[in-house]
C-alpha cells in the first residue's frame, strides 16, 4: 500500500512570500496520476499562480491538492527510493543546492507502473514556518491544537 494524504493547495500557501510545493494530479478514484514539483507558487489577484522556470505565470485550480511529503510508503518502494538516489548523487555531487525530491520519485513509480498511490484528502489548514514571518501564525495554531487536545500540552513528556 503506498498513500499520500493531500493538502488543499490554497491551505498550504504562505501570505509572506512564495512556496514549493508537490501539486498533485487525481483521478475519480482518488489515485496519484502524477505529481508536479512547483517551486513558486503565490496568490495573485486573488487567484493561486506558479511561476515557471522561465517566467512564465499559470492559474492553479482552487481544488488542486499539494503533497505536504505525508507519505505512507511500504517498505518495498525503498530500494526504488535507493536506486533513484544513487542516480541523483552522480549527477549532483557537485551541486550544494540540489535536492533529492520524493514527489518525483514518487512521481516516476507510478509512470513506471510499479504501483499505486492512492491520495488521501484532507481539509486541515496546514501550518508552517516558511518564513520568519510565518512564525507567530504557526505557533498560535499549536497552542489552538493544544487548547482543544488535538496535541499534547508537552509533547516530549509523552
Amino acid at each position: 500500500m503506498y498513500a499520500i494524504i493531500g493538502y488543499e493547495l490554497s491551505k498550504t500557501l504562505s501570505e509572506h512570500g512564495s512556496v514549493s510545493r508537490g501539486v498533485c494530479e487525481v483521478d475519480v478514484d482518488n489515485n496519484l496520476v502524477a505529481i508536479n514539483e512547483r517551486l513558486k507558487i503565490y496568490r495573485e489577484n486573488g487567484k493561486m499562480v506558479y511561476e515557471d522556470p522561465q517566467g512564465g505565470k499559470e492559474i492553479l485550480p482552487e481544488e488542486a491538492k499539494a503533497s505536504m511529503n505525508f507519505w505512507c510508503f511500504h517498505p518495498s518502494l525503498f530500494d526504488f527510493l535507493e536506486k533513484g538516489f544513487q542516480v541523483f548523487l552522480a549527477e549532483n555531487i557537485a551541486d550544494p543546492k540540489s535536492e533529492y525530491l520524493i514527489p518525483f520519485s514518487a512521481d516516476q513509480f507510478i509512470k513506471k507502473g510499479l504501483g499505486i498511490i492512492k491520495v488521501i484528502p484532507t481539509s486541515s489548514q496546514w501550518f508552517g514556518v516558511t518564513y520568519k514571518e510565518d512564525a507567530p501564525v504557526v505557533q498560535k495554531s499549536l497552542e489552538n491544537q493544544v487548547a482543544s487536545g488535538a496535541y499534547p500540552g508537552h509533547l516530549w513528556d509523552h
